[in-house]
């Protein structure tokens, strides 16, 4: 690693984007036979035009509806512009704009054309200087021409499909634990005018099993509970849920001093029940859609992140989604610049400001990003001492988080670019893959078949040495009495076996002493 940075070299001055440039096709074939399709995006239909590298227009601003019909016809409209025009290279520079500009990029790329995306912030900067305070369709185009040829019309490359549906069902869970989250707090304050001071009774997460709320719907009122007694209240449970005599014995001593609920209670009743049945719904498809992404995870080097302490299966799921595969990016700064986890900077003459960081950026990834590096500071040893270190030393804790994730994202980097774990001392412990992904199986009860098609992939993911170092410590674990008193869904004992089989190594049943070997 020391010779690889003594080796490198400075990027130097660029001008232009160099995902954006296009100049040596330019040279190629003449500035007058090179063609920019410009194309200002909308929900239900676009505008285009074609011009050529000088400006010259050759189509004039036209609409296109997003049917099939329409974008066939205005590709073929551009083919015989080319001909007429003796265009021998063309590049379609579109407009993102959220979602409503994938189907013009996906029609133009069926098309054979070459696609590449334009911000709307360059595409704005290159409008106002020739149009200012006057934004129309035309002068949209005019801006958006004007950043595709200064080197602002970027290549988006294509992400497989795992990646894309990882990225869609990441985003969907993080939209429904946000919604879930509002529907905790609903519910608690509705039990606090239903049923005052009964969420108190539970030291822990009010949550973290089913039967408080289970047990708040079946009854409705402390008065219930007390004619109901220790004997009643368990019938009154649904099946399967589990609870502890104690338990109910402190819910009769909070039930003997409550005070009666607020009125119309009938009606907050209601409102508990319909708040709790969202919130049951809710919590199901999230369990689905973490099974879901824990299915498309182990087909993606990002598995092997379960390796370093504080990185949970969903974590690693939300990283694949948000940053793709790791082939697309040159070194580990890139990452955290994408995510924008770097200071602004002002420099004019004798002034260089350093400032808070940068607001354009993709704030998904930074979210992920900043996540992830809280679960570190709380779990991994390395990262929480680091952190111990620099709030001892008065460091911002924000600047705390960026520095976490700056030594994350090397990490990270080297770890998916090399596809083997890296021996870095966040790694110490060093966990187990395969124990971590049988962990969340069981959590979510996942049938045991399809737990084993994962242990499958993950097996492909794995370098040889990375292998090796997972038999050793699933065999440790088998070997260790504890792990066969554990109990649960799925007991591990009965899966690791099953496990090791499908990592290569097949095990031998002991022969009791005195017994015929034949």
């Amino acid at each position: 690693m020391a010779r690889l940075r003594r080796c490198k070299k400075s990027r130097g001055f660029l001008v232009q984007k160099p995902r954006g440039q296009f100049t040596e096709r330019v040279q190629a074939v003449g500035p007058e036979h090179f063609g920019v399709v410009s194309v200002d995006c909308a929900k239900a239909r676009s505008k285009f035009c074609l011009c050529d590298f000088y400006g010259r227009v050759l189509i004039e601003p036209a609409v296109v509806e997003h049917t099939r019909s329409d974008f066939a016809n205005a590709c073929g409209r551009v083919r015989s512009a080319m001909r007429a025009h003796g265009l021998q290279d063309v590049v379609v520079a579109i407009e993102r704009t959220g979602s409503y500009h994938r189907p013009v990029q996906d029609a133009f790329r069926r098309a054979a054309f070459e696609t590449r995306l334009v911000h709307p912030f360059a595409s704005k900067q290159f409008r106002q200087p020739a149009d200012a305070e006057n934004k129309t369709d035309d002068t949209d185009l005019a801006g958006i021409f004007r950043a595709a040829v200064n080197g602002f019309g970027l290549l988006q490359p294509a992400w497989p499909d795992d990646y894309l549906e990882l990225q869609q069902l990441s985003r969907q869970r993080r939209d429904l634990v946000r919604k879930s989250s509002i529907l905790r707090c609903q519910i608690k304050e509705t039990l606090h005018q239903l049923m005052p001071g009964y969420a108190a009774v539970f030291s822990a997460d009010f949550f973290a099993s089913p039967a408080p709320l289970a047990l708040a719907r079946a009854t409705g009122s402390a008065q219930e509970m007390l004619d109901a007694g220790i004997t009643g209240l368990p019938q009154r449970l649904p099946n399967g849920i589990h609870y502890r005599l104690s338990t109910l014995a402190r819910v009769l001593d909070w039930a003997r001093t409550a005070v009666p609920p607020q009125k119309p209670w009938q009606l907050f009743r209601e409102q508990l029940d319909q708040l709790a049945e969202d919130f049951l719904q809710k919590s199901k498809e999230i369990r689905i859609l973490e099974q879901r992404t824990a299915h498309l995870l182990v087909r993606t080097p990002y598995i092997q992140l379960l390796a370093l302490p504080g990185i949970c299966v969903v974590s690693a799921a939300d990283l694949a989604g948000e940053l793709g595969p790791i082939q697309h990016y040159a070194n580990a700064n890139h990452i955290t610049g994408r995510a924008g986890l770097c200071p602004s900077r002002y420099h004019s003459d004798q002034v260089d400001v350093h400032g808070p960081l940068r607001r354009r950026a993709n704030r998904r990834l930074r979210a992920v990003l900043l996540r992830i590096a809280d679960n570190l500071i709380r779990h991994n040893h390395h990262y929480q001492a680091q952190a111990e270190r620099w709030r001892r030393a008065s460091k911002d804790a924000r600047w705390i988080r960026v520095k976490v994730n700056k030594s994350f994202s090397r990490l990270a980097f080297v770890m998916l670019a090399g596809r083997c774990v890296y021996p870095h001392a966040a790694c110490q412990p060093r966990h187990s893959i395969c124990d971590k992904l049988m962990a969340f199986h069981c959590e979510h009860k996942t049938d045991l078949q399809r737990a084993l098609e994962d242990i499958d992939q993950v097996s492909a993911q794995l370098s040889g040495r990375t292998r090796q170092g997972e038999i050793q410590m699933l065999q440790d674990q088998l070997d260790n009495p504890r792990c066969r008193r554990r109990r649960g869904p799925q007991a591990l004992a009965k899966i690791i076996p099953l496990v090791l089989a499908r990592l290569g190594i097949r095990l031998l049943q002991s022969q009791v002493e005195g017994e015929d070997s034949n």
